[in-house]
């Protein structure tokens, strides 16, 4: 028998979810198809497991540095089963709670794989049984995968990929992570804060590559204060399991000993070479193609969120996905601008940005001017003993506007959406109060700063 609905959705990562619960909202029956569990990559084994490490171990670090503000705990030691039991905790809580909101709005959760046979049909497989599913609208919200380097392939046990390295049964005495990217360097400060040995090599010359050099040297200068070592403009060479410790080889003959291997040097489309050749879907390099509505090469079927590569953020692919559901429910809406989705980077400390950097604009040709604000100036961020961080605004001048703003330090994830409100302003410096002792003042200053 097939089940009939006005929009299916293959994948329940948060734009997947979004969009089918977006499409329900909006009067459509909706069905959604997850192979594993609710949730996706980000749920299950990325965004909220990693926050939960991060979040215990930067307990632990503020635990250690008591003393500076007048405590005494005598001990402060990870209990690294009770960490995990927390985050896998936290992970089956909400996985509960997507239940429950699938149920609320209707939605029909088909477990399985799915397989699409034309434009408006997709067939399911679980445990020997398949489902047969009819719908005049799909959108494929698949997600990304780790990319594996060829010399250096996944063993699950030594060399290991995001997806191990939070769950690990034991804390590792010794950690080498190629890629200091997002997920390397958070991954750095969790084991760091735990006690491991952590060394970053990261290719190219700076950590987060995709941020301003200013924010990197601030970044490891931290880093190294919590020992880390970051070893920039190397490349690893080749991997050597024989040995206990693993030996990492960096081209330039040096090595690294190191009882686990994390590589993280980014994801790519998750892409079903069945889905793609069924349909004749029209790729941009290794993501799906898509319209300013998201909507593919092939009439009534839309992509979203990493599958099309755009900004491989979970709130880049829920934006996506308000679109994408509005379209598929007879719609008809556009994304609005990109730049104007935060990045976002969970490290100690944490690092976050909207419009385009300093650094890129003045590659434009664009003439700028850069505001500047200081945590160690910063009430509430000297109470705090989070005085590590600096905001930087970045004004066009020809215009009078903000541009470009970037936040380094404690809670800055918690408040660039304020900052995203000031882009292509003038700074609405007679608008917005900003409250004291705030750390979000610090942003005021550096609004100021620009416009001076």
């Amino acid at each position: 028998m097939t089940e009939r609905f006005d929009v299916a959705v293959i994948g329940t990562g948060p734009g997947g979810f979004r969009a089918a619960r977006r499409s329900a909202q909006r009067g459509a029956s909706v069905a959604v198809v997850e192979e594993a569990f609710l949730g996706g990559t980000c749920l299950n084994v990325g965004c909220i497991p990693s926050k939960a490490l991060l979040a215990s171990a930067h307990a632990l670090l503020s635990a250690k540095k008591a003393a500076q503000i007048g405590l005494d705990i005598p001990s402060a030691a990870p209990n690294w089963p009770n960490i995990q039991q927390r985050k896998e905790a936290i992970v089956a809580g909400f996985r509960k709670g997507m239940a429950g909101s699938a149920k609320a709005n209707n939605l029909a959760v088909i477990q399985g794989h799915a397989t699409v046979t034309a434009p408006n049909q997709i067939k399911v497989e679980a445990n020997g049984e398949t489902t047969e599913i009819e719908a005049d609208k799909i959108v494929l919200a698949t997600g990304s995968e780790s990319i594996e380097l060829p010399n250096i392939p996944f063993d699950g046990e030594v060399v290991i990929s995001s997806t191990e390295a939070l769950s690990l049964p034991e804390i590792p005495q010794s950690l080498a992570i190629i890629g200091g990217g997002v997920i390397g360097c958070e991954m750095a400060c969790v084991y760091a804060a735990v006690g491991t040995k952590v060394t970053i090599v990261e290719a190219l010359e700076q950590l987060v590559p995709m941020e301003d050099e200013w924010v990197a040297r601030l970044i490891q200068r931290e880093f190294k204060k919590l020992g880390i070592d970051s070893l920039t403009g190397q490349k690893v060479a080749s991997v050597d399991k024989t040995a206990t410790p693993a030996k990492v080889i960096l081209e330039n003959g040096q090595t690294i000993q190191a009882e686990k291997i994390l590589v993280s040097v980014g994801r790519r489309s998750a892409i079903d070479t069945q889905i793609v050749e069924t349909l004749g879907l029209e790729m941009n390099g290794q993501s799906v193609a898509i319209n300013d509505k998201f909507e593919t090469s092939v009439p009534g079927i839309y992509a979203i969120g990493d599958l099309v590569g755009t900004t491989f953020l979970a709130h880049g692919a829920t934006a996506e996905a308000d679109v994408a559901a509005v379209n598929a429910t007879g719609g008809d809406r556009k994304m609005s601008d990109y730049a104007l989705i935060p990045r976002v980077i969970f490290t100690f400390p944490e690092i976050a940005s909207v419009g385009k950097s300093e650094e890129t604009w003045k590659s434009e040709g664009l003439d700028v001017s850069v505001g500047k604000g200081f945590f160690k100036a910063n009430g509430r961020s000297v109470a705090q003993n989070e005085t590590a961080g600096q905001v930087r605004v970045v004004r066009d001048n020809a215009a009078n506007k903000i541009v470009g703003i970037t936040i380094v330090g404690f809670m800055a994830t918690e408040f660039i959406a304020l900052a995203a409100t000031l882009i292509g302003t003038t700074g609405r410096l007679d608008e917005i109060t900003y409250p004291h002792p705030t750390i979000s003042e610090t942003l005021e200053e550096a609004v100021e700063d620009a416009f001076a």
